[in-house]
């Protein structure tokens, strides 16, 4: 004959592996936001760069030397 302690303990120990759970899951859900926010941020900054060298790249270059034909004047 089973006694209401031992089936109180299987009742309890369900509602212990339940809580466990939960917190693995919420602490999951943290951990995938968290990854999200930074991948957002990493994209943002990798556009930037692009814009970037795309802007430094099209610019005419400052540093070339212009011939002089003294036979032009």
């Amino acid at each position: 004959m089973k006694t209401q302690s031992s089936s109180f303990g299987r009742r309890n120990e369900g509602g212990m592996a339940t809580i466990v759970f939960i917190v693995l899951v919420t602490i999951m859900v943290i951990l995938m936001t968290a990854n999200i926010r930074a991948l957002i941020h990493l994209h943002r900054e990798t556009q930037l760069l692009e814009r970037q060298q795309i802007k430094r790249l099209a610019a005419p270059t400052t540093n070339s030397v212009s011939r002089f034909n003294p036979e032009s004047r």
